[in-house]
């Protein structure tokens, strides 16, 4: 009999390190690995040992080993920007996540776990749709500014595996479609996927689009010049603001959807005030998104762990219902994403990339990507 295909997925996060064994489709256990203030009090590269050694203790002691796996499959991070795909890790990928050549994030890690499990295990090594995919249409990165453009930073790992499963769910292909995805969780993206290529979205990173847990969002230039040169704040503790800060933190102190909903159902208007405004942003967002596919959107997809709120969900769809059916998948699937980028690779089913650490377009020249379209 032939043996069955075992896959690790691989997910960091800021505090934590989600993990899952696959066989096949088949998910055998997942464990979130919290780490310690003493690890994360550490740089991004610094704390790799720390995970290694944490994930190895707990997938011991629910029972299993990483002897014998296919392949380890982790999030992606800290490249150039790339294609979507799924890419063997190799050596300049590892080398640009070390160094966070375009972004010091957490899911750099990712690429490096399954190297370091590969060489103490053996199997493969893979990440799948990493944070530094970028699709845009050329037009799409134009500001007002010459020397500045839009580029792209989302969650392209589950709004890829949501794509999918919805296409999939109606007998077709996901590259046929034209679909716009709204993840809704810590981040807020808002996507518009053309035929398999995510051409336009707001940016969860830099500062573009709705205001979310810890993020600011788009917000009006010149009276965020005037606060930058207000001499309040330094450079850092700015970035930080925007990108750590912000949202909902600024408004209401806490990240935590419940600890908002907590808020609201005490009577805290301001709390309602604050949640109504990120609604009625990730409508905005999601109209703009149908602007982009010039009317021709087959669905609105809402995922993320915010779109488990029913009231969240109610409330857009009288917003946006008359573009678009909406369909809701509550949560993310970003390890099932991993696991399945994997297991079609190994299945022949998809080619593996290579990672040239060659970014997908050059700004300097604007001729890079894929040129103008309409």
């Amino acid at each position: 009999m032939k043996k069955k295909v075992r896959i690790f997925a691989i997910n960091p996060g800021s505090t934590s390190t989600k993990t899952a064994l696959f066989e096949e489709e088949n998910k055998l256990f997942e464990i979130s690995v919290s780490h310690d203030a003493e690890t994360l009090s550490k740089s991004v590269p610094d704390q790799l040992p720390d995970r290694v050694t944490f994930i190895q203790e707990a997938v011991k002691k629910a029972g299993y080993s990483l002897e014998g796996i296919t392949a380890f499959a982790g999030r992606g991070g800290g490249g150039v920007s790339c294609e979507s795909g799924v890419y063997g890790v190799n050596e300049l990928m590892l080398r640009n996540a070390r160094t966070g050549l375009s972004a010091m994030h957490p899911a750099s890690l990712g690429s490096q776990i399954a190297n370091a499990f590969t060489r103490l295990y053996g199997g493969s090594a893979f990440v799948v749709n990493p944070v530094n995919v970028d699709e845009l249409d050329l037009v799409s990165r134009i500001t007002g500014l010459k020397d500045i453009y839009r580029t792209s930073h989302l969650h392209a790992l589950n709004q890829k595996e949501i794509g999918l499963r919805y296409a999939a769910s109606k007998g077709r292909k996901y590259q046929e479609m034209n679909l716009i995805i709204a993840h809704i969780g810590g981040g807020i993206t808002i996507t518009a996927h053309r035929h398999g290529k995510m051409v336009d979205t707001s940016d969860g990173i830099k500062g573009d689009g709705p205001m979310a847990p810890t993020r600011a969002g788009s917000i009006p230039a010149a009276p965020l010049i005037e606060l930058c040169f207000s001499g309040r704040f330094s450079k850092e503790e700015l970035l930080n603001r925007f990108t750590r800060d912000g949202g909902w933190m600024d408004h209401l102190g806490t990240s935590d959807a419940r600890e908002v909903m907590c808020k609201i159902d005490t009577g805290d208007e301001y709390a309602k005030l604050v949640y109504e405004a990120t609604i009625y942003q990730v409508a905005k967002n999601i109209g703009a998104c149908a602007a982009v596919l010039c009317g021709e959107v087959e669905a609105i997809l809402l995922t993320g762990g915010i779109a488990r709120d029913e009231y969240l969900v109610e409330e857009l769809k009288k917003r946006i219902s008359f573009i678009a059916p909406v369909v809701v998948y509550p949560g993310e699937f970003e390890l099932e994403a991993l696991a399945s980028g994997a297991l079609r690779v190994l299945r022949g089913e998809e080619q593996a990339k290579e990672y040239t650490g060659i970014p997908v377009w050059d700004p300097n020249t604007l001729t890079g990507y894929q040129g103008y379209r309409h």
